[in-house]
């Protein structure tokens, strides 16, 4: 009798060793993300007190006296300029081109980066004959193509668009193209196997499984395409934030040309963490 009493109490002992094992796992994995987010907080702080005391440094240099504020500039004097120049909505219209240039660019470079990698993956002859091509395209040095691409297609907003395509274009061909060619051979083979035929490993594979690797390199793209687009600004336009630095440095109103090196700073801190959140929200979602 005891010893079926013994039995009959063990199944219960087990429950409640489980219980405080997932309890603890709980508790665990609460503190990890606690940490984790206290973590985060801290790196924020630290950031925004780096900013502010970069700032603060800067305005101080300025008002005693250690630096020429012509020439540098200040944080005051960069405010005051902003406000001058949106009180003729200059400022505004000088950003908007530009901002709606490098978008153009960027979604352009996107979508043949797409198309073209699918090409080399579809045909090994193509892919054999162009890469060496494109490797030479990539390591180009792409202001020396500005001039050119003014005498053939115009000093418009056509060539800026075209100059900020070609700073990304040819290095994200590349990356995305060689994501596709690393993909498990094992799960190409399985879809082989079942009946699939080349379509359906491009979509059921190769496309889902660089999902990540295109989010990547679109991180990286979006400030090349800003930087070529001013490149673009620098030689052949009238408006926009490169325009307007050239233009400041000619004219010595130097406060201008900082002030645009700023606002374009902020604007590809704004394209980045737009992709950021993209790609945050893409792994929430496979998840």
């Amino acid at each position: 009798m005891k010893i079926k009493k013994e039995n009959a109490c063990l199944p219960g002992s087990l429950f409640k060793n489980h219980r405080k094992t997932g309890n603890l796992c709980n508790s665990s994995q609460e503190l990890f993300l606690k940490k984790q987010k206290l973590h985060r907080k801290k790196v924020r702080i630290l950031r925004i007190i780096i900013i502010l005391a970069f700032l603060a440094l800067w305005e101080t240099a300025a008002y005693l006296g250690w630096i020429d504020d012509f020439i540098f500039s200040s944080p005051s004097r960069l405010v005051l300029c902003f406000i001058n120049l949106t009180q003729g909505g200059v400022i505004w219209q000088h950003i908007r081109i530009t901002l709606l240039e490098t978008v153009v660019s960027f979604l352009l470079v996107v979508g043949i980066t797409v198309l073209t990698s699918i090409l080399l993956w579809s045909k090994k002859s193509i892919s054999e004959t162009v890469e060496p091509y494109l490797v030479i395209l990539n390591s180009l040095p792409k202001s020396a193509l500005a001039p050119l691409l003014i005498v053939w297609l115009g000093a418009n907003y056509r060539t800026i668009i075209v100059t900020g395509m070609s700073v990304a274009i040819f290095g994200s061909i590349l990356s995305l193209y060689q994501g596709f060619l690393g993909v498990d051979p094992d799960r190409v083979r399985l879809i082989e196997t079942l009946g699939g035929e080349r379509r359906h490993v491009l979509t059921k594979v190769v496309l889902p499984a660089n999902i990540p690797n295109l989010l990547s390199i679109m991180k990286v793209d979006v400030g090349l395409c800003l930087v070529g687009v001013v490149i673009g600004e620098f030689i052949s336009s009238r408006c926009g934030l490169g325009y307007m630095i050239i233009y400041g440095s000619q004219v010595f109103k130097l406060d201008w040309v900082i002030l645009g090196i700023v606002i374009l700073c902020i604007i590809a801190m704004g394209l980045y963490e737009i992709l950021v959140l993209a790609e945050k929200l893409y792994r929430k979602k496979i998840c």
